[in-house]
């Protein structure tokens, strides 16, 4: 399925995100993944802004982080880094989710030992009515994120990673908070005109970013969209409201990844089947995981698995999970993001050999 599937990828100290699948991906795969605190404690790494605004900063710190990551864990491949030395991925986790935001003139808060977060800023109602697609070309937040791509260029040569754009509702939500959802029941049309705007930018901001990329070397077909807050809403209205925008970016991209973090999926999975291009789909060990392998039977599934289960759960108990995935959902990745520092060493090697022992 190579070229035609996604898989999870956590790079050093960035929020999950997905990449080409190689096809060789084993039956059951774990992709680890910490939260900047970890590293914060592990490393005592500031991750406040001039993470986010610095390349020449993030790259002395992944070689620490990557560094670090090979000592503790020498035969799982966490992060992605196949050069500790050198590495390639100085993109993936800028801003965290806040870019497009960004775009659109919230402000962003940044911390020493989390990602930033969108500041809440929200649009009222007669900003939303007058709302535009901003100008990429005079946009000085996408002006310095290309100054930064421009940076990695010039000293990497390629411009690999990857910018978490997140999804249409997510994004409506950083501008227009809460009032997003009673938008969406009493004025349709508001909720429609702040979603366009955001889907356009959305679009514009890839394709500018792919380009540039494309001309460094490193070639990027596929998006993904990320759908955190679906399960605020109905069936009914994914449907209405953002199902169109999901298949819009299937049909301008040649493939698909929706992130539907680990809720409950069933309600919207027969609506996330029928986009087309999908090569990627995540849900929560909750769901109807018999009937989501029969609807997504040639993209690559994923399961999120709380850092919750993975810090509170026994051994025994993970491993149990573990074989239900693999029986009703598998081949599929697991992802375990978002590990905190209270989670032993020990727990996540053990994990990854029980997934190396199921996958046999």
């Amino acid at each position: 399925m190579k070229n035609k599937q996604l898989i999870s990828y956590i790079a050093p100290g960035s929020p999950a995100i997905r990449r080409l699948a190689e096809g060789d991906e084993s039956y059951l795969r774990p992709e680890f993944g910490f939260t900047p605190k970890w590293y914060r404690k592990n490393l005592d790494i500031n991750f406040g802004e001039q993470w986010h605004t610095s390349p020449a900063y993030r790259q002395e710190k992944i070689i620490r982080m990557g560094a670090e990551l090979k000592k503790r864990f020498p035969n799982i491949p966490i992060g992605g880094i196949s050069n500790y030395d050198k590495p390639a991925d100085l993109l993936t986790g800028v801003y965290g989710t806040c870019a497009i935001a960004a775009i659109y003139g919230i402000g962003i808060k940044y911390f020493s030992d989390n990602w930033p977060c969108s500041q809440h800023a929200y649009f009222d109602d007669k900003k939303v009515d007058k709302l535009e697609s901003p100008n990429l070309d005079s946009n000085k937040f996408f002006a310095e994120l290309m100054g930064q791509v421009e940076w990695i260029a010039d000293n990497c040569g390629t411009v690999e990673g990857y910018i978490n754009w997140q999804g249409v509702l997510n994004n409506a939500y950083r501008l227009r908070g809460e009032a997003i959802f009673s938008d969406m029941m009493l004025e349709p049309n508001r909720a429609k005109r702040i979603f366009d705007c955001v889907a356009d930018t959305m679009e514009q901001a890839i394709r500018r970013l792919y380009d540039r990329q494309r001309r460094s070397g490193f070639d990027v077909k596929f998006c993904t969209v990320s759908n955190c807050l679906v399960n605020m809403i109905s069936p009914r209205q994914y449907e209405e409201f953002l199902l169109p925008y999901d298949k819009r970016f299937s049909g301008t991209f040649s493939l698909i990844g929706i992130h539907n973090c680990a809720w409950k999926a069933d309600p919207y999975m027969k609506f996330y089947a029928s986009v087309p291009n999908l090569g990627y789909i995540d849900i929560g060990l909750d769901s109807d995981l018999i009937t989501a392998r029969e609807l997504f039977p040639n993209a690559r599934r994923a399961l999120m698995y709380t850092p919750m289960d993975l810090a509170n759960k026994s051994t025994d108990e993970i491993k149990k999970d573990l074989e239900k995935i693999v029986k009703e959902y598998a081949p599929c990745d697991v992802v375990l993001a978002d590990i905190e520092a209270d989670t032993s060493d020990e727990k996540i090697v053990k994990v990854n050999e029980i997934c190396k022992k199921l996958s046999r």
